[in-house]
């Protein structure tokens, strides 16, 4: 009997989380109107996570990011009156791509595109520099190992209307404030994609993430930079918004330089704090050995 106990913890009991948890938003849904050939809708999931719905206006195609909560997409999807065509995974773990055989069970002719052969459902294996569309959309995809080998990013502009804001997901290798743990990867690698990928982002490129974190994340940043004013400013402002079950997200590639210090390595007195002057790699690691380890107040 106990055998298959574990038997069923090992097998169902992931497939049933999303029951098993709250049933109440930790965020509340909101739409993001970049302008008016694009626009986001902020979909949470689970107990902290985001699944985003891509969409562009002009042709109402739409594409749907790291869908764990297939039901809720597809309302998404209903009240937005746009039409589904792919799925966007960033990485393999199932509450990110958890949910992509279910969605695609409801709707087959989806597109599931992602970096890894992990990815559920997957019909579509992208590597770095690989280029997608949805509509007017432009997406190009961008390598960030390190959370898990395969992990993807996604950067969105408009080709109708270059004015437009561009945009990335980031899944779990950018958090606002963080990043995500090194599961399968290393600090030189985190540091790529943190440093010479992402931050190499116009500032003005809205970060979309795949969870909600960025409380517990500014905290920890506020206690390596105490006198740095942009992440005080920024930590109170996510205070509020959490104290009314708002979502923190989008941020921006300009704030993450001034507030992450996962992307202020090269920083020197990031680096003082953490005894590795001069080594931003070494400083990657400590940082993340620090952050694996702190308990916020």
């Amino acid at each position: 009997m106990f055998k298959s106990v574990k038997l069923l913890t090992r097998t169902a009991l992931p497939l049933l989380a999303p029951f098993l948890r709250r049933k109440t938003f930790h965020s509340q849904p909101k739409s993001v109107t970049h302008s008016d050939t694009m626009k986001v809708s902020v979909l949470p999931a689970l107990e902290d996570n985001y699944m985003y719905l891509l969409i562009d206006e002009k042709s109402r195609e739409a594409a749907v990011v790291d869908p764990v909560e297939p039901n809720k997409v597809l309302n998404a999807v209903k009240e937005a009156n746009v039409v589904l065509t792919t799925i966007l995974t960033t990485h393999h773990h199932w509450d990110h791509s958890g949910g992509n055989a279910e969605l695609v069970k409801a709707m087959p002719s989806l597109t599931v595109v992602g970096g890894d052969e992990r990815v559920g459902a997957l019909t579509k294996l992208v590597k770095g520099g690989d280029k997608l569309t949805i509509g007017g959309l432009n997406i190009e995809c961008l390598f960030t190992p390190c959370h898990t080998k395969g992990h993807i990013c996604y950067f969105v502009t408009s080709s109708a209307d270059p004015n437009t804001d561009p945009l990335v997901f980031t899944g779990d290798t950018l958090f606002v404030g963080g990043c995500g743990k090194f599961f399968e990867g290393t600090p030189e690698q985190m540091h790529k994609a943190l440093v010479e990928v992402l931050r190499e982002l116009p500032d003005n490129t809205k970060v979309y993430c795949g969870h909600e974190y960025t409380e517990t994340n500014l905290k920890f940043a506020k206690s390596i930079e105490p006198n740095n004013k942009d992440i005080q400013e920024k930590l109170l402002w996510t205070q509020d918004l959490r104290s009314r079950n708002e979502a923190t997200i989008p941020s921006t590639i300009g704030s993450e330089k001034k507030t992450n210090p996962f992307m202020r390595v090269d920083v020197q007195s990031v680096q003082k704090e953490v005894n590795k002057e001069d080594d931003a790699i070494a400083t990657m690691a400590e940082l993340r050995r620090l952050k694996n380890n702190f308990k916020a107040n």
